[in-house]
Protein backbone atom coordinates (compact mmCIF):
# COMPACT_ATOMS: atom_id res chain seq x y z
CA UNK A 1 0.00 0.00 0.00
CA UNK A 2 1.61 3.32 -1.15
CA UNK A 3 1.84 5.92 1.56
CA UNK A 4 -1.04 8.83 -0.33
CA UNK A 5 -3.07 5.33 0.23
CA UNK A 6 -2.38 5.08 3.83
CA UNK A 7 -3.39 8.52 4.78
CA UNK A 8 -6.28 8.73 2.75
CA UNK A 9 -7.55 6.45 4.71
CA UNK A 10 -6.84 8.10 7.63
CA UNK A 11 -8.20 11.31 6.41
CA UNK A 12 -11.44 9.20 6.80
CA UNK A 13 -11.18 8.17 10.41
CA UNK A 14 -13.53 10.09 12.69
CA UNK A 15 -12.70 12.43 15.69
CA UNK A 16 -13.14 10.04 18.65
CA UNK A 17 -11.02 12.89 21.26
CA UNK A 18 -12.14 16.54 21.42
CA UNK A 19 -10.10 18.48 23.69
CA UNK A 20 -11.54 21.27 25.00
CA UNK A 21 -10.86 24.77 26.32
CA UNK A 22 -9.54 23.22 29.67
CA UNK A 23 -6.65 22.03 27.33
CA UNK A 24 -4.43 18.52 28.71
CA UNK A 25 -5.72 16.84 31.68
CA UNK A 26 -5.09 14.18 33.49
CA UNK A 27 -8.46 12.57 32.20
CA UNK A 28 -7.83 13.07 28.73
CA UNK A 29 -4.63 11.28 28.87
CA UNK A 30 -6.41 8.64 30.46
CA UNK A 31 -9.10 8.56 27.51
CA UNK A 32 -6.65 8.42 25.25
CA UNK A 33 -4.22 5.67 26.64
CA UNK A 34 -7.64 3.45 26.83
CA UNK A 35 -8.87 4.45 23.67
CA UNK A 36 -5.17 3.76 21.82
CA UNK A 37 -5.69 0.65 23.33
CA UNK A 38 -8.82 -0.39 22.36
CA UNK A 39 -8.92 0.64 18.36
CA UNK A 40 -4.66 1.03 17.81
CA UNK A 41 -5.01 4.14 15.84
CA UNK A 42 -6.96 7.41 17.28
CA UNK A 43 -7.64 10.84 16.07
CA UNK A 44 -7.97 13.85 18.49
CA UNK A 45 -9.17 17.43 17.47
CA UNK A 46 -9.08 20.49 19.60
CA UNK A 47 -10.44 24.43 19.64
CA UNK A 48 -8.81 27.08 18.73
CA UNK A 49 -8.47 28.48 22.18
CA UNK A 50 -6.77 25.65 23.82
CA UNK A 51 -3.04 25.29 24.23
CA UNK A 52 -2.16 21.72 23.29
CA UNK A 53 1.45 20.51 21.99
CA UNK A 54 0.82 17.29 19.97
CA UNK A 55 4.15 15.64 21.30
CA UNK A 56 3.32 16.22 24.64
CA UNK A 57 0.28 14.90 24.44
CA UNK A 58 2.21 11.64 22.42
CA UNK A 59 4.73 11.56 24.94
CA UNK A 60 2.47 11.18 27.98
CA UNK A 61 -0.18 8.52 26.61
CA UNK A 62 2.83 6.35 25.67
CA UNK A 63 1.71 6.88 21.95
CA UNK A 64 3.47 8.04 18.48
CA UNK A 65 2.27 10.49 16.07
CA UNK A 66 0.99 9.31 12.83
CA UNK A 67 -0.19 12.57 11.37
CA UNK A 68 -0.53 16.36 12.55
CA UNK A 69 -2.34 18.70 10.63
CA UNK A 70 -4.03 22.17 11.94
CA UNK A 71 -5.82 21.39 14.89
CA UNK A 72 -5.63 17.41 14.56
CA UNK A 73 -3.68 14.86 15.54
CA UNK A 74 -3.77 10.95 14.69
CA UNK A 75 -2.01 8.78 17.28
CA UNK A 76 -1.36 5.06 17.32
CA UNK A 77 -0.10 2.78 19.57
CA UNK A 78 3.80 2.82 20.52
CA UNK A 79 5.26 -0.38 19.63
Amino acid sequence: MKKEEKTAGLQQLKATVWIGKKGITESTIDEIKMQIKERKIIKIKWLRNSEVDPEEVARMAGAVIIQKRGRTMILSKNK
